[in-house]
């Protein structure tokens, strides 16, 4: 499952860290908010470096709708549920503050942008009175936001909030643009090496230890999607949510504006320009990271939405992102610790990076240079209104213990079973050792199925071919390569890969290794 955006993207791969080295500032993490945060470092003369475990665009930026607006769906909404007007304000201010220095970048370096109105809509009469409250919500926070009745529209439409000029891009084409930046102001990048945690050193720096050596920093940014550090607890403090994209060739005309429903199931809506013709982004069926059944059978269902409104449809490429949803609504943008500023991190976004990722970097680097932002505060790590959301983050945790004990029951219940067949996982129990077997491209792989993170079981994803963990969100590949956080270590291989025979062999012995925690 690549992104539409990898098609045509050029973006030169970077070299693997030179272990021994030392910056004032490290970044941790290669999307859109440490490589903003890296540049605004930079540029005001911080000695600056970049660490991604992966390629750049290998994570959420790479994996976006793409979408720059201010209009969110319905979180303005569902922030004035928890927060006073003012944090609402403030949220809408920051994201404004993120939007105007992404359009003027984009305009300062020729980057293609197309501007368009945004819509939250109702897909049923039920998603009326959310539509409503949108507007109510986001007009207090000073958005000019207008009813819409009408439109002419091919699928379900009750009714929109909108909201003018706001923007879309193909985000590669801004990450590779951000990254030749950075490395213009002399902070070299290092792809292919994943931080596995931090310690201090007796002279004061900070170490990163990472799987190709160590780096030293005075000063630490953690913008890996969800930190890596369990320090703080932020694992705890969101829910890791995956959803899927499908773009389309369609006979019937798209319209010229930015859509999402503002119930369940999502369905998001945008053109894509192309050399070809426009094409049709669908995007929607979130859900917990590890916890629904067939995710195959959403990206199905997207592809039966969108034949189902526009006849003519064909699917060309489908894909998914993770993102990151607070328990209390708002990003995080500061201090791991309180009261501690030599590491920082960035998360939370709940499906609005480009705006929400800019005005965290713009938060950090102001930190760090000892001018931040006005709005910064509805950013913060810690603040005390996180005290209601107490159920919330209670809710969220007894269902992270249900999917440990439960996962572990599963798997004590299971013993050796027949090899899966192409494309198809299944934990089983050898021995003492739950182990996670698979079949992709023909071979045959057995890994751990215990996270390395905090010991859940992984569950099998059939639409990334992916061992998922359903507690917080850190996804492997079917060999047992990290993907995503907050483990910082691969699943253990125990055999394989395999060439699949025709018959089954006999298995080998169990094995009855335990990772150890990071």
């Amino acid at each position: 499952m690549t992104p539409l955006w990898l098609n045509d993207a050029t973006v030169p791969a970077r070299l693997r860290l030179t272990p021994g080295l030392r910056f004032d500032t490290v970044v941790i993490g290669g999307g859109l908010t440490g490589l903003v945060t890296a540049l605004l470092l930079a540029e005001s003369g911080v000695e600056v470096a970049v660490v991604e475990g992966r390629r750049l665009g290998a994570g959420t930026t790479g994996a976006t709708t793409g979408k720059i607006s201010l209009l969110q769906g319905t979180r303005a909404q569902r922030i004035a549920a928890r927060h006073s007007d003012r944090t609402v304000a403030e949220y809408v201010e920051a994201n404004r503050a993120g939007q105007q220095w992404l359009l003027r970048y984009c305009e300062e370096h020729a980057l293609p942008v197309q501007r368009l109105p945004a819509l939250t809509y109702a897909q049923t009469e039920d998603e009326i009175p959310a539509v409503r409250a949108e507007l109510r919500a986001t007009r207090a926070a000073g958005l000019d936001t207008y009813p819409v009745d009408d439109l002419d529209v091919p699928f379900p439409f009750h009714g929109a909030v909108g909201l003018a000029d706001q923007a879309q891009l193909d985000p590669m084409a801004l990450l590779a643009m951000l990254a030749a930046d950075v490395e213009a102001h002399a902070a070299p990048i290092f792809e292919s090496t994943i931080a596995h945690g931090v310690h201090h050193r007796d002279n004061d720096d900070l170490v990163i230890d990472t799987e190709h050596g160590e780096l030293a920093a005075r000063t630490i940014i953690v913008a890996t999607g969800t930190p890596m550090l369990d320090r703080g607890g932020f694992f705890a403090r969101l829910t890791a949510q995956r959803s899927y994209l499908t773009a389309f060739r369609v006979a019937e005309p798209i319209r010229r504006e930015m859509f999402i429903s503002a119930g369940q199931p999502t369905r998001s809506l945008r053109y894509v320009p192309g050399r070809d013709g426009d094409l049709l982004l669908v995007g929607g069926n979130d859900h917990v990271v590890g916890r629904t059944g067939s995710t195959s059978r959403r990206v199905d269902d997207l592809a039966e939405w969108t034949r189902t409104w526009f006849p003519s449809a064909e699917p060309l490429q489908s894909w998914s992102a993770q993102d990151y949803h607070p328990i209390d609504e708002l990003p995080y943008a500061g201090p791991l610790l309180p009261g501690r500023e030599r590491i920082l991190v960035a998360t939370g976004y709940a499906k609005w990076g480009l705006t929400n990722g800019i005005a965290a970097a713009l938060a950090l680097a102001g930190r760090i240079n000892g001018k931040p932002p006005r709005w910064s505060g509805a950013l913060a790590t810690w603040r005390p209104a996180e005290v209601k959301a107490i159920p919330s983050a209670a809710q969220t945790n007894s269902a992270v213990a249900l999917r440990l004990s439960t996962g572990w029951l599963r798997m004590a219940r299971s013993g050796y079973g027949p090899i899966p067949t192409e494309g198809c996982g299944r934990v089983e129990r050898h021995g003492l050792q739950p182990t996670a077997v698979s079949t992709v491209d023909g071979k045959t792989t057995e890994v751990s199925a215990i996270c390395p993170h905090l010991y859940g079981i992984v569950r099998w994803n059939d639409a990334e071919k992916s061992w998922d963990c359903p507690l917080h969100g850190s996804r492997f590949a079917a060999d047992g390569t990290l993907l995503d956080g907050p483990a910082t270590a691969s699943l253990p291989l125990l055999s394989g890969p395999a060439v699949v025979p025709v018959t089954d062999p006999p298995r080998g012995g169990p094995s009855t290794v335990f990772p150890e925690k990071i």
